[in-house]
């Protein structure tokens, strides 16, 4: 009796658990297994939405939303009026946050109709069933219409492209943006903001068109209130923008565009660009550091310390720097620049924007070397035969070098990286890879002659040295 008693109360311990799991399941997933809209999952989006024939209107909600479980009946009740003719899905963001990033899903319950051979769209209208019903027939009607005349092509428009916008919280935030070196133009937006589903495309493009150029990230702030009080927003969507200081962000006011972002960053780009230096080549770090990346890298080979000594030598490292500095900006006039590599284009504002800030971040580089410290780069670009100072241009990833054949004075320097801008005159293959040995840098000091010991000819030949008076 007792035993039948144990297992009668394990039987319905268990029914209830799976009771209660059934009952938990079926409210976080909002749409149960006999629902008639079509769930989805990673492993299946690709064949039931992106490869689909027909068109998919698919809701990205989150199982907490209050809005999402108001729309669930109205969602049902659409895909059962829709059936046969269009298919009504649905994603569980939260569940799948990856994949609903990729969409720039921000808000919930966020409605997106997806066409065989377009990109999708947003749903805007009223979320009850006849609007829902008559937009779907709007969209089938379109790609008829499209595939009568011969324009429409079987499977669904491709995946949009991911957002390259980085998200942002309160335990990343400070390592990725405030100790950076980068521009960072930060959003700080609320899922239910409408502005902020507005501006959610416009910033997609942005960030995407930005990538490499300025990092664009985004907040919410519904999630990281913290952060919100610590930035003092109070309101949505607000745009703050993280140059180099960063402990004083500025706003961004202008017009929440793609255009007018990529343009005001590049702009930041140019104000914020890091100060020019010239860098001692030490080894060979510095070198894939310095010249690895840049277009065009400028060595300078000075004379040894005890030749120039240190006054000396400060007085061609300053004669550099102000080469560099007036590089810093605006290394070329814009119409030598226009005429010769972009003569075929449109030569839009933003197109020449883009082309100038890579001027501003990776033009070129500035490093220098004593007489002698790195051997095999000098015999490689042809230094020493004609004494010290001397400059080349060097481009690594091209395997060439131009040597400056004029004086090292300040505008013959300065012309000389005008024309290697410009493509260069006399440029020379350069011949193999040169070793760069590690090398102590210079200590700023003037060097010393190490002097020898005098010593008597008695002594080198010790007992053995004949006397005069033997001669």
């Amino acid at each position: 009796m007792v035993e039948m008693q144990r297992s009668s109360a394990a039987l319905i311990s268990v029914l209830l658990y799976l009771a209660i799991f059934e009952a938990s399941t079926s409210v976080n997933a909002l749409y149960g297994p006999s629902s008639p809209v079509l769930q989805l999952t990673p492993s299946n989006f690709k064949s039931k939405v992106l490869n689909s024939n027909g068109v998919v209107i698919v809701e990205f909600f989150a199982p907490w939303c209050g809005h999402c479980k108001a729309l669930t009946p109205i969602w049902e009740k659409a895909a059962t009026v829709l059936k046969g003719v269009a298919t009504v899905a649905a994603l569980d963001a939260d569940a799948h946050q990856s994949l609903a990033q990729e969409y720039g899903i921000r808000g919930f319950p966020t409605i997106k109709v997806f066409t065989p051979g377009k990109p999708p769209a947003d749903y805007q209208g009223a979320r009850d069933v006849k609007p829902i019903a008559e937009f779907a027939l709007q969209q089938v009607k379109a790609l008829l219409k499209e595939r009568l005349s011969g324009k429409a092509t079987g499977g669904s428009g491709e995946k949009s492209e991911p957002s390259a916008s980085v998200e942002l919280n309160s335990r990343n935030f400070d390592e990725l943006v405030l100790k950076s070196k980068e521009l960072w133009i930060v959003e700080f937006f609320a899922p239910w903001c409408g502005h902020c589903k507005k501006l959610a495309p416009e910033w997609k493009k942005a960030a995407n068109n930005l990538q490499g150029k300025a990092k664009l990230g985004h907040v919410d702030c519904d999630a990281e209130k913290s952060l919100m009080s610590r930035f003092d927003v109070k309101g949505f969507p607000t745009i703050l923008v993280f140059g180099a200081d960063k402990d004083s962000p500025i706003p961004y006011e202008g017009a929440r565009s793609a255009p007018a972002i990529e343009s005001f960053a590049l702009e930041q780009l140019e104000t914020n660009v890091s100060p020019p230096e010239v860098v001692e080549l030490t080894g060979q770090d510095v070198m894939e550091e310095k010249c690895g990346s840049a277009a065009i890298c400028f060595v300078a080979f000075l004379p040894d310390i005890l030749d120039s000594m240190a006054d000396g030598r400060n007085k061609y490292l300053e004669l550099l720097l102000s080469v560099a500095e007036k590089f810093k900006r605006s290394p070329y006039r814009q119409e030598d620049l226009r005429d010769k590599l972009f003569k075929a284009s449109s030569g839009g504002t933003t197109v020449w924007s883009e082309f100038k800030l890579g001027f501003y971040v990776s033009f070129c580089s500035f490093v220098w070397t004593a007489a002698g410290k790195q051997p095999e780069l000098e015999k490689h670009v042809g230094v020493g035969g004609y004494g010290y100072p001397a400059l080349v241009a060097l481009n690594v990833k091209k395997g060439a070098y131009a040597p400056l054949r004029s004086a090292f004075q300040r505008d013959q320097i300065t012309e000389f990286v005008k024309e290697a801008g410009r493509g260069g005159k006399g440029n020379l293959p350069l011949d193999g890879t040169p070793v760069i040995v590690k090398t102590e840098p210079w200590d700023g000091k003037d060097g010393q002659i190490i002097e020898e010991d005098e010593f008597s000819l008695e002594e080198l030949m010790g007992e053995t040295a004949p006397s005069h008076e033997e001669l």
